[in-house]
Order: C-alpha cells, then structure tokens, then sequence
C-alpha cells in the first residue's frame, strides 16, 4: 500500500469512511492475487475519496486517464448523477479486460465507457467538456496531460492528480528515478500556473486538487 502515514492510520481512515460494495473488495482482492504491480490500485481510501469529490462538485462528465483495473472508474460512476458518465482511457489490454469484467457486473457499470489506446492520441479525439479529471498514468507524461486536458475542461471544473508525492522521493533533489523527477517538475509548473486555483493533498501517496479559473 502506497501511503506516507504512520502504520495503520490508512486502515483506521478506512474504517470511519464509507463502506465498500462487496464487488469492489473483491475488484481489490483479485488485483492483488492477480495482477503483478497490484499497489498501482486506487484503494478504498481515495476510492471514497473520488467518489465524494463528483458528488460535491456535481460532475457529470467525468475523464479519466489512466484506468488500471477500474477501481477508481468504478468509484467515481458510484458518485455521478443519472445521465452521467465517465470515460476511462487506458493502453494496456489485460488491464482493460479484467476492468470491463467489473464493470459488466456492477449497477454503475454502464455510465463508463472505456477508450483503448495511448492516451495522448485519446485525448486529442475527445471534445469534452468535462467537469471531472483524474489522471492516474504514466508520469513522465503528467504535464502533458495537464496541458491536454486543461482546454477541455468547464470553468470551475475540477482535475485530481495522483502520486504527486511519489512516496516522498519529490522532496529530495538529488534523486535519479525519472518519475520522481518528472511529478517533481509537473508540481513546480502547477503551482506557477495562474489558470488555476491548488492544494496538494496527502492522501494515499500525494493527490494534487487543481480547479481551473
């Protein structure tokens, strides 16, 4: 589990928060057993988390980039309104089978619509506007996706972005891992960007809060 928290805060967090459906546990159960980088996981924790944020904000057009194996896409349709939807981009195939499987089984499965492919190339056939952005993938390509998704989304509309503290290695300036770099530069440049309002949270791992003017 990604979380910079003293040992069991995460799980004490958890348990005086929402409950789970019995099909998401077993989504997480089954990434773990399943899947060999499980801890990409969204988690319970900012599952609710993501959940709440697109009920409070009253999206209905919600964007995902990066879908891993749906928990998240999943926790976020849960919050939407009827006639909502969430479109969920992702480029690995297994990742995108095991999610659909999901998503055919839960009452929220319908509102997500899933679209293959690098997400850079996704994004530019996608018109939006949207309301809600999560962005969950490939960190080198962060900025990138900002700046993609920026021009698509409503005023007043809300981007969460995920790992934004890379279990802390951000801090440290002589650090080789190139996403760690990477977030590093990505956070520098949102927190200069006058378009929006931010706060950089510490859930989980680091969540950047950024809603445009």
């Amino acid at each position: 589990m990604l979380t910079l928290t003293k040992p069991g805060i995460e799980e004490y967090a958890e348990s005086k928060s929402e409950p789970v459906s019995a099909l998401l546990s077993k989504l997480a159960r089954d990434t773990y057993e399943s899947m060999p980088i499980p801890w990409m996981l969204t988690g319970r924790l900012e599952g609710r988390f993501l959940k709440m944020m697109v009920q409070i904000s009253g999206a209905k057009n919600v964007l995902e980039i990066g879908m891993f194996t749906g928990y998240s896409a999943l926790s976020m349709a849960e919050g939407l309104p009827e006639g909502g939807s969430v479109t969920t981009l992702d480029i690995d195939p297994a990742c995108i089978e095991f999610a659909k499987s999901y998503f055919e089984r839960s009452p929220f499965g319908s509102r997500i619509e899933v679209v293959a492919g690098p997400a850079l190339e996704s994004l530019n056939k996608l018109s939006g506007p949207f309301d809600f952005v999560f962005i969950d993938a490939d960190k080198v390509n962060y900025k990138n996706y900002y700046e993609a998704v920026l021009p698509k989304l409503t005023r007043g509309g809300v981007i969460l972005v995920d790992n934004v503290l890379y279990s802390g290695y951000v801090v440290d300036p002589h650090t080789t891992d190139e996403n760690a770099r990477a977030i590093a530069a990505f956070n520098d440049f949102v927190a200069a960007d006058e378009r929006v309002d931010r706060v950089m949270l510490t859930i989980r791992d680091g969540v950047y809060m950024i809603r445009k003017r």
